[in-house]
């Protein structure tokens, strides 16, 4: 990053409390990112963005403001931004009746580099998309394939009125594929998305693999069944369970969805007020964790200098806590966890999941399916539909399989699964020992809408729920 940057932080804070700011932090952020499009083994664009900046917030009149400024070129520039965030507090103050308290929080200064083994490049990250996209397309019956392969190195560099200065220099690499198969009017499609932090390392060793086994699932699920709708045993994979813990866990775990601050854009939380009782069966175990290495959502320090830890969530099927801040650590009694993110130094940081997982268990996932009499098989993440609260909630997966006296048999299609939070939840009776985390690349929240990449994850999981085809 620019040294002249972070001197802009640095002197937009102590600008900021030379003009009366009870508090001020600021973000400077420097972004590299490269992207390439790769249809039926044709590369149709490359993209490529720089993107820096800084992020400025403020509490002036017991309020909070906040305003930023893109590639700025002198002090002056910047200053002008901090007094429009000084003039808006006058104007919010008048309608705030409950002034800002943050938790106490510890004076950081570190910098952290994260380990890239092998350096990305944008030539060796054609070539990979360009495999991948020919491993798909040479696949009988396969009549597009999608592969975007990407790239993005970050530096981030954070400063306080409280004498914080934490720099974290990171790269993101992640390529989404996908597989169209079609024949007798009949289409079907598989994707998948491969990555981590750190470099190539974290698609390399496997995407050649996985671009065969969507290519391979997508021509099958041409000639697999549709099921009736039917209430019943069903064991979900980690890559499900990932995005139902994503919805269904995550974002009701978010302090400020259960005070009710999201409900206009993104839902609250049904378990608002249950802290310290049973929302789940003894076998509920969830985390969030931004210690998880090459994890999506992994990271030392949120956006406020708080300092990652592993944050229990519901434990044995007791809710425990919720992702905090220090303002609603502060109306929680209880200590922040450092969830506070933002996308980047364009908007505010809001209260966002790092690695929330459902906790490992003790089960071999042959031994979960040996012991189910009919039921189902689900596998992969595919699209959600859940209500204002995460009470209600449907999944749709990639496919499905039927399980008959403990044997995986016909594969299924267009399968759809549905319940409702708390009956699902203390229906689970076996975890399986195959903890996994999975990227994910696209999560909104906010107003305007942040869109954010975080880790999510968990072992196979057996409960109740419904499930049918949907054409």
């Amino acid at each position: 990053m620019d040294s002249e940057l972070q001197e802009f932080a640095n002197k937009a804070v102590k600008f900021a409390m030379n003009s009366g700011a009870q508090y001020c932090d600021a973000r400077a952020e420097d972004q590299e990112k490269k992207s390439i499009l790769i249809e039926n083994q044709e590369t149709e664009h490359i993209k490529s963005n720089n993107d820096e900046g800084i992020g400025i917030r403020l509490i002036k009149n017991g309020v909070w403001c906040f305003s930023s400024i893109t590639n700025p070129r002198s002090f002056e520039d910047v200053k002008m931004k901090v007094g429009d965030a000084i003039k808006n507090s006058i104007h919010y103050a008048k309608f705030e009746k409950k002034k800002i308290d943050l938790h106490p929080n510890s004076k950081t200064k570190t910098k952290i580099n994260y380990p890239v083994l092998i350096e990305p490049e944008l030539e060796e990250l054609t070539k990979i998309g360009l495999e991948c996209s020919k491993i798909i397309s040479n696949t009988s019956k396969i009549i597009k394939s999608i592969v975007n392969p990407q790239y993005t190195i970050n530096s981030k560099y954070f400063v306080n009125s409280e004498g914080s200065e934490i720099t974290q220099n990171f790269t993101d690499v992640i390529i989404d594929m996908t597989a169209i198969a079609h024949e007798s009017g009949t289409t079907q499609s598989i994707n998948i998305t491969e990555g981590g932090r750190g470099g190539l390392e974290q698609i390399t060793n496997k995407i050649n693999s996985k671009a065969e086994e969507i290519s391979s699932k997508a021509v099958q699920l041409i000639n697999a069944d549709t099921i009736k709708e039917e209430k019943g045993t069903v064991v979900m994979n980690p890559d499900f369970v990932s995005l139902l813990t994503h919805e269904i866990l995550g974002h009701p775990s978010e302090a400020d969805r259960v005070l009710g601050k999201e409900m206009a854009w993104a839902g609250g939380a049904w378990w608002k007020g249950k802290r310290g009782k049973r929302i789940g069966s003894k076998e509920l175990n969830v985390f969030d964790d931004p210690t998880i290495k090459e994890s999506l959502g992994w990271y030392d320090y949120d956006d406020e200098g708080v300092k990652t830890k592993k944050t229990t969530l519901v434990e044995k099927g007791i809710l425990k806590n919720h992702m905090q801040n220090r303002e609603t650590a502060q109306m929680f009694n209880t200590l922040p966890t450092g969830n506070m993110r933002a996308t980047n130094y364009r908007f505010m940081p809001l209260i966002r999941m790092g690695c929330t997982c459902i906790g490992n268990g003790s089960w071999k996932v042959e031994e979960m399916i040996k012991e189910v009499k009919h039921g189902y098989l689900i596998s992969d993440m595919k699209i959600p539909s859940i209500d204002m609260k995460r009470y209600n909630w449907s999944i749709s997966c990639q496919y499905a399989q039927k399980i008959e006296d403990g044997e995986v048999t016909d594969l299924l299609r267009d399968v759809i699964v549905m319940g409702n939070a708390p009956e699902f939840f203390e229906s689970i009776d076996a975890c399986g020992n195959d903890f996994t985390v999975r990227p994910i690349t696209n999560c909104g929240k906010g107003d305007p809408m942040q869109s954010m990449i975080m880790g999510n994850g968990g072992p196979t999981i057996r409960a109740n729920a419904t499930v049918k085809s949907v054409n």
